[in-house]
């Protein structure tokens, strides 16, 4: 991997509620290079978004907090700034296209001005030059006829355009970090591979990183080169894609390849994993997915290491499938 443009060291996110803590990250090491493209898979309620809402700094005040880690951008620790250096960084940056684009966007206001917006904001742009860079920014992201659209309002597009639109602003200032979380989520399979095919191509013209949040496996084989698994707020598994498709070793990562359907299987048979992400109040002793693992000992109640079982392949499990 090339240096580093964000790298998370031992990352702990944690909630406090009327029930108690809930530690929704629990000591998450991620790096990612520049150029580069990582994706970050597991259930939902596995810390996936929580991960990225920390790195942006824009958990809620009142009870969610960062209790340890770094977070360091180009080698600036994030947790540590002033929160008016974070949002000169955040949008800037660092940017986030978030899961679902009309409750991201506001009603009340045309897209052309939501874009004017942090273009004047961040990029300091005059209002005039700052709707023809939204223009232009629109045609970037394959919207027809971009400048009458700066007038549309989201309601007056679909899905599919109002994620366009979410891209576009993400990309407005150039950032060096695009965050995707679920950007294909509700979107039909033809309008999902349109903004896969369109993040992967600005990727390589902007020349920024893009860390992928997803569930779907597919989404990832095709676009990120490296991948890790989140369960229960902790990283189970990470390799190159093509390691981690041909040779999962972590049997929550089995058990997300066999819940799949299969071209030329049996017909309506799926195998999901039993049981559902326990309770991050409640979690066992050990290691979380013991509950539902068709491969748990009596050594999984105590907290698994990490541990090696290829080259850049590792996990933190202590009964690996073999492949």
């Amino acid at each position: 991997m090339s240096q580093p443009v964000l790298e998370i060291k031992g990352l702990k996110t944690q909630f406090q509620t009327k029930q108690g803590v809930v530690k929704a990250v629990d000591g998450v090491d991620i790096a990612i290079g520049r150029g580069e493209t990582l994706g970050v898979v597991g259930e939902s309620g596995c810390g996936k978004s929580v991960t990225a809402l920390s790195i942006l700094r824009l958990l809620p005040p009142a009870s969610g907090r960062i209790a340890a880690g770094r977070i360091l951008f180009n080698g600036r620790d994030l947790v540590q700034i002033s929160p008016a250096d974070m949002r000169r960084i955040r949008g800037n940056d660092i940017s986030m296209i978030f899961q679902e684009p009309m409750t991201s966007l506001n009603p009340v206001y045309p897209v052309g001005f939501q874009i004017q917006e942090v273009l004047c904001k961040h990029r300091r742009m005059n209002k005039r030059t700052a709707r023809d860079e939204a223009s232009r920014v629109l045609g970037l992201v394959g919207i027809p006829e971009p400048r009458a659209r700066l007038e549309d309002y989201p309601h007056q597009m679909s899905g599919g355009m109002r994620q366009r639109i979410m891209i576009a602003m993400a990309l407005s200032c150039h950032p060096q970090i695009m965050i995707a979380d679920e950007p294909t989520t509700a979107l039909d399979v033809t309008i999902q591979a349109q903004i896969l095919d369109l993040i992967d191509r600005l990727k390589e013209e902007i020349g920024m990183a893009v860390l992928l949040i997803t569930h779907d496996l597919g989404v990832v084989a095709e676009i990120c080169r490296q991948v890790v698994v989140m369960y229960a707020g902790k990283l189970v598994e990470r390799a190159a894609v093509g390691e981690l498709f041909a040779h999962p070793a972590h049997p929550y990562t089995v058990g997300l390849f066999e819940s799949l359907p299969k071209i030329g299987g049996r017909q309506g048979v799926l195998r999901p994993i039993p049981g559902a992400v326990p309770s991050l109040l409640h979690l066992p002793p050990g290691c979380a997915f013991q509950d539902r693992c068709f491969n748990a000992g009596d050594e999984c109640r105590q907290d698994p290491v990490w541990r090696e079982v290829a080259p850049d392949h590792r996990i933190r499990c202590w009964n690996p499938v073999e492949s």
